[in-house]
């Protein structure tokens, strides 16, 4: 009986157990679509990268004597839409069962289940085999509880998993180093250069030109620096635990003019396509920070294992339990548009020029610049959650929705209200000030609230927490700010409000 299974751009998990065994029955079929290039406008390097990712891993599954079909973006047979490939693969190889790994986004796992109740063949689905979790495993740990505390989710992973454990007790005797994970960079210690493989990639650029899809941002085509084969994102691990890891933690939430990438990882883009497992990639560091334990503090380490442990499992818990009513949620009633600088990098805020155009030249940003500048600017300014929604996914090259969706709509936006952060994550100036060396070379000023020069951060911020005063009144981590505003000069916070209000009017002049 043949069995056809399908393979998604993100699902390339050359470890899966399907690959266990070599069966001339089975072929797999992977697909480069439109359906899935234009849903939203994506970053050039992001299409690219998951393209020749997708490809390296065709090549792979063949060399290993796997039966596979590949649809490139430009095939004259390629029907470009995910229900038509598999039907036309079902007549073509005379199929008579269907299977695919549980995919990731809400979107498509509903589309399966419609081609599968429509199919007149068998079908089956079955667990990617990446996750420390499964989709529902959050739900039912949080069941009944207000509160989806990620700290309470965290340390039962560890337990659990026993990752940073010395039995019952982490390593450290402590559970979480946050408090240490937030210095400025000052240039104290070099940052080595970004693991880069120089790659060639002018063919599947010209192939994504030739075939119509619309993109953004920019692109070397000649000098294409993503990992896209399991080995190079091996590579890049092993790069980050021997040179990164060391002062990871400690310059975990600092930002520099000078250093787009700092002490991180760059290793999102691997786990969220599934080339690499977060697993192995825990596994691998633990291991490496244990034979180098006086070289490397724990906080370097704890830091790295609550982003992937904690935070990434916690956010994808949250997706499966609150979907699809979550992809609707704008809770403060947010409605602006987004500003033209989002796609050009135009903007005299030096904290917002380098994170955009980072953002558009690398598809890239880490969590601070996209929490604390990018998405702090959106919230201030109160942008749709909806455009803000569409120009993370699009823009970063590790944006899949499942991740993206619960990080950009609830834990940067407060479009949830409050389901994953007990309060909005804005600020003044003074916190970019505090984190980065932007504000020194800024056109505007830091310590000023109105005027020409004054900081956009410093009166934005006055005047959202005067519109949204009603809305968390309640909040009691709102409370000794609410508090300020109260005590505020009536006449100086009219000032601050006339001024925020122009701004929000024409932020393109910013």
């Amino acid at each position: 009986m043949k069995t056809l299974r399908l393979i998604l751009g993100d699902q390339l998990n050359a470890k899966h157990s399907w690959f266990h065994k070599n069966d001339k029955n089975i072929i797999y079929v992977l697909a480069e679509m439109r359906q899935e290039t234009d849903y939203v406008k994506h970053h050039i390097q992001k299409v690219v990268a998951f393209f020749l990712s997708m490809r390296n891993f065709y090549s792979t599954i063949l060399a290993l004597g796997h039966q596979a079909v590949y649809f490139q973006i430009t095939d004259p047979d390629n029907p470009q839409d995910l229900e038509k490939i598999i039907a036309a693969c079902i007549q073509k190889y005379d199929i008579k069962k269907f299977e695919y790994l549980l995919p990731d986004e809400y979107r498509l796992d509903e589309q399966l289940k419609t081609i599968c109740a429509n199919l007149k063949i068998a079908s089956g689905v079955f667990d990617t085999e990446h996750f420390y979790t499964t989709r529902h495993e959050l739900s039912d740990f949080f069941e009944g509880k207000k509160l989806l505390l990620m700290e309470n989710f965290y340390r039962t992973m560890r337990k659990k998993h026993h990752l940073l454990m010395d039995g019952s007790t982490p390593v450290g005797n402590q559970w979480n180093f946050d408090a240490d994970n937030r210095k400025k960079y000052k240039g104290e210690v070099p940052v080595p250069s970004e693991k880069n493989f120089h790659k060639n990639a002018s063919e599947v650029a010209s192939q994504i030109q030739e075939a119509g899809i619309i993109t953004f941002g920019n692109i070397t085509e000649t000098d294409f620096s993503w990992p896209t084969s399991r080995e190079e994102c091996l590579e890049v691990l092993d790069y980050f635990c021997r040179n990164l890891l060391k002062h990871f933690g400690d310059y975990e939430d600092a930002m520099h003019t000078d250093e787009k990438f700092l002490f991180h990882s760059r290793l999102s883009f691997a786990m969220n396509s599934k080339m690499l497992s977060p697993k192995e990639v825990l596994e691998t560091v633990i291991a490496f920070y244990h034979k180098n334990e006086s070289e490397i503090s724990i906080s370097q380490v704890e830091g790295f294992v609550r982003q992937i442990l904690g935070w990434r499992e916690y956010i994808r818990g949250i997706y499966w339990k609150e979907m699809p009513n979550y992809a609707q949620l704008n809770a403060l009633e947010n409605h602006n548009k987004l500003p033209n600088f989002f796609w050009t990098g135009k903007t005299k805020m030096n904290c917002m020029s380098h994170a955009i155009n980072q953002s558009l030249d690398e598809a890239y940003a880490h969590h601070i610049q996209r929490l604390m500048v990018i998405g702090n600017f959106t919230l201030l300014t109160q942008i749709n959650p909806d455009e803000v929604d569409a120009w993370y996914l699009g823009v970063y090259i590790d944006a899949i929705e499942w991740v993206e969706m619960p990080n950009t709509r609830g834990m940067s936006q407060y479009a949830d209200g409050g389901i994953i952060a007990t309060k909005p994550y804005v600020s003044s100036g003074s916190y970019i000030n505090k984190m980065s060396n932007n504000c020194a070379k800024c056109h505007y000023n830091v310590k000023e609230k109105f005027g020409d020069k004054a900081c956009p951060f410093n009166t934005l911020y006055w005047n959202f927490l005067d519109e949204k005063k009603e809305y968390f009144k309640g909040n009691q981590r709102m409370g000794m700010m609410l508090n300020l505003l109260k005590k505020m000069d009536p006449e100086e916070l009219y000032k601050i409000k006339v001024k925020a209000n122009a701004i929000i009017e024409d932020m393109d002049s910013l």
